[in-house]
């Protein structure tokens, strides 16, 4: 009774031992859309290359941490089961083994089987582990075992159905499904003595452990191997691992077993502490059936589930808190209490423990920040101040808005940042007893002091305050420090101190206050070691944390020297809360908030970053080695392959052609386009957050453009031939047609000559005909002139007849005086008709046109008309027309009428227009 009791008691006590961990080790999922794969995962092994390769059903998947591979077998078979050794990967597959290796970027399949009947019509064999044992290869199926020695394959038949074989200690063990174990000897095989109990049961490992051999059974749990027999694994864990399904198990560095089952994920336990992690669906896994374990070089799970992948980094330095139920919610501060943890976030204050959240009374609400004070907690809400103590929540304050709680380096003083202006608490034995700072009452979010009486306020939007009190802390002057500095930019100002120093992040910039000039200045000492940085959170005096361009450093600082260790970005991102960074120290380690959970940190961790690197590039789809030749216009993918998939996997960048800037390298890829041809180089770099180290470098030429090659060279050379060969034929042609022309064209020109000359002599006699008439048309104009005057001397002659008459008297004297001034002045009727004529011929085209114009015109009209347009007067033109000078003027009336003319319009202007 006794001792029944005393087992009872150790079981209990194991029992409170192992209970789950909340905090878990970092897992990256891989689903089939990232691989473009199948869905099972039989097998995963890492080659001497540092890829992962798997066995996924009708694919050989190959990963570098880069980019997936996936290839399949010539006869299309599912791969069940992988080896690896050297360069060579083995697989196996239905009725099918042989290896892979790798040549030129790509796979390629070799098949040991081709063309030999080992498998039997009937059996439906498969593949389902490969193992080498005593110098040879075993490839193990359902019914058969294959042995290869390189040259030949011998065949070993069972006669009953095999799950799987395990070697330990030199010897080979073949787990049968129904009939238990049996140890080979040779060709014989034989049940060892005591190990009934496994029979009606299938065995899914055999692993040894500190000189004691495991037995890991589907649905019995786990035994030992004694001299006797087998004997249960004397562990709690044991019978909840019954009902799990055991696929498969192995222990691991670190004193660890890791043991994949069918419904319930991996267990992880630790044989030191006997406590163990379980990983799942219902935290970070995808599926909850492992098939197969693999490891890197790293010591990190490689799981092979039953849809996809998962990478378990177990011995990462990082430990992770997940809340997949959305209970919590946005995680601002955590802190660890001898229950659990003690979490707040935008849903409010929570104590965790034994695996379950318990939301604190009056709590609900956005939760800032948790401060530990003794054995206190102290709690800034959105409602006010809490203190948390061994489970028990009290109310300190109801100022609303409790940021941050800092306590002064120079005495127990804490402040606290809220909504409305600054607390202090100056007595820690009363903490509901607290003063405010007055003439502040705006949002502050960080408050330090290292002075007496004087602090340093920053606000939650612009600027930073120098607060000068009294030994009461009351307000005795509150200077603006950055509007007297004339910073322009002081928004989100940060206050950090270290070492009992004071320093203000302001706009990406170091700043310290010079009390002699009262202005801020530059440090020259972070400012020239902690560069674009964007946040800084203290741990303790010689450890803080940086944010930089997006990713999380840990700074160890010894001396004026800064030991960098970068967390890389893939633990946290998109889960930081910006602006918000809190660290909580327990021990040797520190908490750091999350969107949905925490992270667990070994407060000396150094992150020792990989530098050996594999540089493959390529184009089109194919590999090109170091120095080599592309062609022109093509697409360049240079992947950077580190061979690392855990925590010291380099931070790198690069730079092209000996750029200035340095480029981050994105998912181990490079993606370069359109380079102009001629030589390039990239050198890649590992950054640890204060300066780059080189670490390799890949150099290739582009070649010139199709267009510049030396095909087409000569094509243009016999192009520009040809086209000067026809250019000078054409010249030719062209010249000989041009003389043609020119012959023609002379011929031309001579014709247009002797007709111009032709013209010209036309035109001259016309000219000369002209001369002619218009001599004869003077001659006419002199013998009308000569007229007019003889018609002028018979005016003249009659004026002296009638003068005649009037003087005298004798009869026979005037009869005499008057024949005698007849006979003078005597016109011939003849010469008149010529006068007429001509004067007809000289204003033929007058009178043509004036009778056009005015047909009702008498031939007397026109003659008044020509007169008139001579510019004869009335007196001249009445001997004229035989017709007194009345008679013209009467005649000029008529005439005014017939040509429509006014008073105003005079009548020999109008003629000369005709």
């Amino acid at each position: 009774m006794k001792s029944i009791l005393l087992k009872l008691l150790f079981f209990l006590f194991i029992a409170s031992q192992i209970q789950a961990q909340e905090l878990l080790p970092f897992v990256e999922n891989y689903s089939k859309s990232d691989y473009q794969g199948d869905n099972q995962i039989w097998n995963v092994a890492q080659g001497k290359d540092n890829a992962m390769y798997f066995a996924n059903n009708h694919y050989l998947l190959r990963y570098d941490g880069v980019i997936w591979e996936k290839y399949t077998l010539p006869n299309k078979t599912i791969i069940r089961s992988i080896l690896i050794e050297g360069d060579k990967i083995y697989s196996g597959s239905y009725k099918e083994f042989g290896y892979w290796y790798r040549k030129q970027g790509k796979m390629h399949y070799v098949s040991i089987t081709k063309n030999l009947r080992l498998f039997d019509e009937k059996d439906n064999e498969e593949i389902w582990k490969i193992f080498r044992f005593n110098g040879s290869l075993y490839f193990q199926s359902f019914n058969d075992v294959f042995i290869y020695n390189g040259k030949t394959i011998k065949k070993i038949k069972f006669p009953f159905l095999i799950s799987y074989c395990f070697f330990i200690d030199k010897n080979l063990y073949v787990a049968s499904v129904q009939d238990g174990i049996f140890k080979m000897n040779g060709k014989r095989i034989a049940n060892p003595k005591g190990w009934n109990i496994l029979k009606n049961t299938v065995v899914h490992a055999i692993e040894k452990y500190k000189n004691e051999t495991y037995i890991f059974t589907q649905k019995k749990g786990v035994f030992i191997v004694e001299k006797k027999g087998l004997r249960p694994w004397n562990n709690p864990l044991n019978e909840t691992l019954k009902s799990t399904t055991i696929n498969v198990a192995k222990f691991i560095k670190g004193d660890k077993l890791i043991i994949g089952t069918g419904n319930k994920g991996v267990i992880i336990l630790d044989l030191n502490s006997n406590l163990y992690k379980n990983i799942d669906r219902n935290n970070v896994l995808m599926n909850n059936s492992i098939l197969s374990i693999g490891f890197d070089k790293e010591d990190d799970l490689w799981l092979g589930l039953d849809n996809g992948i998962a990478h378990v980094e177990v011995n990462s330095p990082i430990s992770f808190f997940y809340d997949n139920s959305g209970i919590l919610g946005s995680v601002y501060s955590v802190a660890t209490t001898n229950k659990g943890y003690l979490i707040a976030s935008n849903h409010g204050i929570f104590e965790f423990g034994s695996g379950r959240f318990n939301m604190l009374p009056n709590t609900q609400g956005q939760g800032w920040n948790i401060t530990k004070i003794g054995t206190k907690y102290i709690i800034g809400h959105n409602d006010g101040t809490f203190s948390y103590d061994n489970g028990s929540l009290s109310k300190i304050n109801g100022a609303s808005g409790g940021w941050n709680l800092s306590k002064s380096s120079i005495n127990n003083t804490y402040f606290q940042s809220t909504y409305s202006g600054i607390l202090v608490y100056d007595d820690l034995y009363n903490l509901s007893h607290y003063k405010i700072i007055k003439d502040l009452a705006k949002p502050i979010k960080y408050v330090a002091q290292n002075k007496k009486n004087e602090i340093w306020a920053a606000d939650n939007y612009r600027g930073l305050y120098r607060v000068l009190l009294d030994d009461d802390y009351k307000t005795k002057k509150i200077e603006n420090v950055t509007q007297q500095s004339k910073i322009k930019n002081d928004f989100g100002i940060k206050i950090f101190e270290f070492r009992k120093e004071i320093l203000f992040l302001i706009d990406n910039s170091w700043y310290t206050y010079n009390s002699i000039t009262n202005k801020l200045e530059e440090n020259e000492l972070f400012n020239a070691n902690f560069r674009n940085v964007s946040d800084v959170v203290a741990i303790d005096e010689d450890h803080f944390m940086v944010l930089q361009n997006g990713i999380l450093y840990h700074i160890y600082a010894t001396g004026n020297k800064f030991v960098w260790n970068i967390i890389q970005e893939k633990y946290y991102k998109g889960k930081l809360i910006n602006e918000n960074l809190r660290i909580f120290k327990n021990d040797n380690h520190y908490l750091l908030n999350l969107d949905d959970g925490f992270i667990s940190l070994q407060l000396k961790y150094e992150n020792k970053q990989h530098k050996a690197l594999r540089v493959e590039g390529f184009s089109d789809n194919v590999l090109i080695a170091d120095n080599s030749k592309i062609k022109f216009n093509k697409e360049l993918k240079i992947n950077v392959i580190s061979g690392m998939y855990g925590a010291s996997k380099p931070n790198l960048f690069y730079k092209l052609n000996k750029s200035k800037d340095f480029t981050p390298i994105s998912d181990g890829v490079i993606l370069l386009n359109n380079l102009s041809s001629g030589y390039h180089s990239i050198v890649i770099y590992k950054h640890d957050g204060a300066s780059y180290e080189k670490v390799e470098d890949f150099s290739f030429k582009v070649a010139q453009p199709w267009y510049f090659s030396l095909w087409m060279i000569l094509l243009y050379l016999f192009v520009i031939a040809a086209v000067l060969f026809l250019y000078y034929k054409w010249n030719k042609l062209r010249y000989t047609q041009k003389l043609k022309l020119q012959a023609e064209e002379l011929k031309h020109q001579r014709e247009i000559l002797e007709m111009e000359l032709k013209a010209e002599n036309e035109l001259n006699v016309q000219e000369y005909e002209k001369h002619i008439l218009e001599l004869e048309l003077q001659t006419k104009s002199s013998e009308v002139a000569g007229k007019s005057l003889s018609i002028a001397k018979q005016s003249e002659m009659i004026e002296n007849i009638q003068n005649i008459l009037d003087s005298e008297k004798d009869f026979n004297k005037l009869k005499s005086e008057i024949k005698k001034a007849i006979k003078i002045n005597e016109v011939n009727k003849h010469e008149w008709e010529i006068f007429e004529t001509n004067l007809n011929q000289i204003h033929n085209e007058f009178i043509i046109n004036l009778t056009k114009k005015f047909p009702s015109l008498t031939p007397k009209d026109i003659k008044l008309c020509v007169y008139l347009k001579m510019n004869l007067s009335s007196k001249e033109i009445a001997p004229l027309m035989n017709i007194s000078f009345r008679g013209v003027e009467l005649h000029r009336y008529r005439l005014r009428k017939k040509l429509n003319l006014n008073q105003d319009e005079n009548l020999s202007k109008f003629l000369l227009t005709v």
